[in-house]
């Protein structure tokens, strides 16, 4: 897995709440564009899960509500 996507998970995992794109990238210090294309690879291999429309979280989230 790449560095990018690492930061990407830990700020998720960190924020324990589900979080939109924009927020994760000022919360990893990446672009914007850039963590939407990460969000969408993640999501695809089931990393992240999508709770609420536009709001994105650690595959971990789904399993605590």
């Amino acid at each position: 897995m790449a560095d990018d996507e690492q930061k990407v998970l830990y700020a998720l995992k960190d924020a324990a709440k589900p979080m939109r794109p924009g927020e994760i990238a000022e919360a990893t210090g990446l672009e914007s564009k850039e963590v939407s294309k990460i969000l969408k690879k993640l999501k695809s291999s089931d990393a992240v899960c999508t709770p609420k429309r536009c709001f994105y979280a650690h595959a971990d989230y789904e399993k605590s509500e």
